[in-house]
Parts: C-alpha cells; structure tokens; sequence
C-alpha cells in the first residue's frame, strides 16, 4: 500500500514570546475536518515552552494513496 502524507502546524492562540495556549475545540474540529477527507493522525508534537505554553503544534496524517 502507498500512503501520501500531510503535515500541519496549528499556531497557539494569544501566542507571543512567551508562547500561548492551543485552543482544543479548534484543533478538533479541524482534526474531524481532516479525517473526513480520508486522513489520520499519525503523530502530533508541540513546540513546548514552559508552563503549558507552546508556539504551535505539529500534526501528521496520512491516508492511502491511488497510485
């Protein structure tokens, strides 16, 4: 099988040089979003500060590819 692959960095809400908070109902719907489409969340990492706070998140998919 033959996989295509899609990488999406979801920027934090309020995010400044302290970093900021993911908004978790956002990231939801845009994760459904994606698995709709045929995707799957393979691996999510954030760019973790302190405190709880990130930058953003880094989400991967993938979903089988017609070749």
């Amino acid at each position: 099988m033959t996989w295509e692959y899609r990488t999406v960095m979801v920027a934090a809400e309020w995010a400044s040089l302290m970093g900021g908070k993911m908004d978790s109902s956002k990231l939801d719907q845009m994760m459904n979003e994606a698995g709709q489409d045929g995707w799957e969340l393979v691996a999510a990492f954030d760019t973790n500060m302190a405190q709880g706070r990130t930058h953003s998140a880094v989400l991967i998919f993938k979903r089988p590819c017609d070749r």
